[in-house]
């Protein structure tokens, strides 16, 4: 793996847990408006993802009504 492909995993953090507490939904009920499974959503809210596609994070963003970066965001 290329170091620029390994520490970009490591800076970029998903902040899907904080967006859940802030509008009251859960996993689960996130899960099943975006059609995904919970163990999936779990893994990228646990910083455990390695990938995600761009109809997923569409599909969570417009579901948590917010934007990419607000989900995503790269440490520094």
């Amino acid at each position: 793996m290329a170091p620029a492909e390994s520490s970009l995993a490591v800076d970029v953090h998903c902040r899907l847990d904080e967006l859940l507490h802030e509008r009251g939904m859960t996993l689960v009920h996130l899960a099943e408006e975006v059609g995904v499974t919970v163990v999936n959503l779990s893994v990228l809210k646990n910083g455990r993802a390695k990938a995600i596609r761009f109809s997923t994070l569409k599909a969570i963003c417009d579901v948590l009504g917010c934007d990419v970066g607000d989900l995503l965001t790269v440490r520094s």
